[in-house]
């Protein structure tokens, strides 16, 4: 095989790839390490306006982009956000948005149902006082510098695997945040002026979780309902 694989026009050397490997006793601990930490990880409503370094936000965004994605096309893009204005109309917009849903019945019962034992309302207050907005947008398609299209393949499945790695790297600095993805976001898209090709996927308010932080006292699914072992 040659030592170099042509692709959509691009041409990606290969190199030899011998991760570190382990003895069975020290993956199981580090496993349960590893999930021991991310099972401390909740999703944070409440916010302190404290000051977060730019640093963490594109360290965070650095780590989603050790993601796997469909013919390495990579197709994402976080928009950051900090300044207060900015923040302020996306915080009325998304406002906007959720009266629909929650008080304007554009929710069906059955989804407000779902969401009650939360207790979230369209309150979105937590836009403005998170010293970050970061907005991922999913790259529908990609544009040569000629102008022309180039398809992108399995988008959902990339960018949700980013923003996974996203979250895990801002639980690792100690920095909460929340999927936010309120329905319809086209506003997310003039506000922070993206190309057509590109569509919100999901808003992170980013920050520490401020001293008044409280989360729903859940439990996570079981081994034996999330895992099946076919033997």
């Amino acid at each position: 095989m040659s030592a170099d694989f042509v692709f959509m026009e691009h041409t990606f050397p290969f190199r030899p790839y011998k991760p570190e490997r382990f003895e069975p006793d020290e993956m199981i601990a580090r496993g349960t390490e590893f999930y021991d930490f991310l099972d401390q990880r909740r999703s944070v409503r409440f916010f302190s306006d404290e000051p977060v370094p730019l640093r963490c936000v594109e360290l965070a965004v650095l780590a989603a982009n050790t993601a796997p994605s469909g013919a390495h096309q990579q197709p994402w893009k976080f928009v950051v956000v900090g300044d207060l204005d900015t923040k302020k109309r996306i915080r009325e917009a998304a406002e906007v948005e959720e009266r629909q849903n929650y008080e304007g019945g554009r929710l069906p019962a059955e989804w407000r149902e779902a969401l009650a034992p939360l207790e979230t309302t369209s309150d979105k207050r937590y836009l403005e006082a998170a010293p970050w907005l970061v907005v991922c947008f999913a790259e529908k398609y990609g544009v040569r510098p000629d102008g022309r299209k180039v398809k992108h393949y399995y988008v959902n499945e990339s960018v949700g695997i980013a923003c996974g790695l996203f979250i895990a790297a801002l639980h690792r600095m100690g920095l909460s945040t929340l999927t936010h993805t309120p329905n319809p976001m086209a506003f997310l898209t003039e506000i922070c002026e993206r190309p057509a090709n590109e569509r919100p996927y999901i808003l992170f308010p980013v920050g520490y979780a401020g001293d008044d932080a409280e989360v729903p006292d859940l439990t996570r699914k079981p081994l034996e309902q999330a895992m099946v072992h076919y033997r």
